[in-house]
């Protein structure tokens, strides 16, 4: 069905409206003074936008400001938010507009960018539909509709085919809403942001830092950045490499791995140490997995978590990381605060001051206070 579902995606390639072009891929660079991280966004752009402007990035009107900085963005902008095109145009309007400066902006690949060139839209909301949809939607959608049922009659499921009635059409209708036709075109792999994702890396190496979506377990361990980065876009193009068939959904792979956040740290340490033994790196920032409503040291520092969980009843606190002439940075409700976590006490008190920054008894209140306390295995909150 899948495979149906591409083929008549194709053929309604006529109505794409292409225009993005995608960045020139490159996996490496040394002697970058400053380098501002933000996690995962899924859809969110007014947190976007306002991490941009809190870390200088952005004038006004919205362009790049940020001279010779590199901004890495980790991923997952789509999903769960209504506002993904917006912040995905954002971020092509700022790539060339960072390089005339001297410097660059880096939108890594997640998980969430392969599955929705995959199809797999289990966490597109109505919001990201609705934002693809304009005066000719009804008109594509019926010709869309019409190809579904021919697409049936040819190759009719085991169960048989359904009654094409009224009932049907209702329940097609409510699970491709007006927008849904654009948006699968403009997520295929010749569409607008399928093109633009598969113009992109999923792990890069800025100075000592190995910057990527959601790590590499121990299949991976002795993969190279770039016949991974590779693997990764011709994966998104549909043409999968054969040294990484499966790399968009393998779970040791750069862009599902959660060990790195969640394994106990003394199971974990020789598999680390050997990574970044293995890419010539101090630490490892990543995305995808929420341990902390903080950015979130773990092993000393050498691995720190940015994407950010929010519990229920408390506002996001806009964080992210930066890196300035070595030293890091965490940007928490707009304040800063140096990351410092090599030992017990400098984690400790990196943690108290977040603390402190949050409402009396928020949500890092109880991880200041255990904060000498081993980090013990942790299951994944929802991704």
């Amino acid at each position: 069905m899948i495979d149906l579902l591409r083929t008549m995606l194709a053929a309604l390639a006529v109505f794409a409206a292409l225009g993005v072009t995608p960045a020139s891929a490159q996996s490496q660079w040394d002697g970058v003074a400053r380098v501002v991280t933000i996690g995962d966004l899924h859809g969110d752009y007014g947190k976007f936008v306002d991490m941009l402007n809190t870390a200088g990035l952005i004038d006004a009107h919205g362009d790049w400001s940020g001279g010779q900085t590199h901004l890495v963005q980790l991923g997952d902008v789509p999903d769960r938010g209504a506002d993904t095109r917006k912040i995905m145009d954002h971020l092509a309007r700022l790539e060339p507009q960072a390089q005339r400066a001297g410097g660059y902006v880096h939108a890594l690949i997640g998980n969430h960018e392969g599955m929705n060139v995959e199809g797999d839209l289990r966490y597109v909301v109505a919001g990201e539909y609705a934002a693809f949809a304009d005066r000719n939607s009804e008109r594509r959608r019926n010709t869309f509709y019409k190809q579904t049922l021919k697409a049936l009659r040819q190759q009719p499921p085991a169960t048989g085919l359904p009654a094409f009635d009224s009932a049907y059409r209702a329940q097609w209708d409510s699970e491709h809403p007006l927008g849904y036709v654009e948006h699968r075109i403009a997520w295929s792999p010749r569409g607008q942001y399928g093109r633009w994702v598969a113009g992109h890396d999923a792990v890069i190496r800025i100075n000592d830092t190995l910057y990527m979506h959601a790590g590499l377990g121990p299949a991976f361990a002795a993969a190279e950045r770039d016949p991974m980065n590779d693997g990764v876009r011709a994966a998104l193009k549909l043409t999968p490499t054969p040294a990484f068939p499966d790399i968009l959904t393998n779970e040791q792979g750069p862009l599902w791995y959660r060990g790195l956040a969640l394994n106990e740290e003394a199971l974990e340490t020789p598999h680390l140490t050997a990574l970044l033994a293995r890419h010539g790196v101090a630490r490892i920032v990543l995305g995808h997995t929420k341990r902390a409503s903080v950015v979130f040291p773990r092993f000393d520092g050498r691995v720190i978590l940015t994407d950010i969980a929010v519990p229920a009843g408390f506002m996001d606190p806009h964080a992210y990381l930066i890196q300035e002439n070595g030293a890091l940075t965490a940007v928490h409700r707009g304040q800063r605060v140096p990351l410092l976590a090599a030992t017990q006490a400098e984690r400790c008190s990196y943690l108290g001051q977040i603390a402190a920054l949050d409402a009396p008894a928020g949500p890092n209140a109880r991880l200041a206070a255990n904060c000498a306390a081993p980090l013990p295995a942790a299951t994944a909150l929802p991704d």
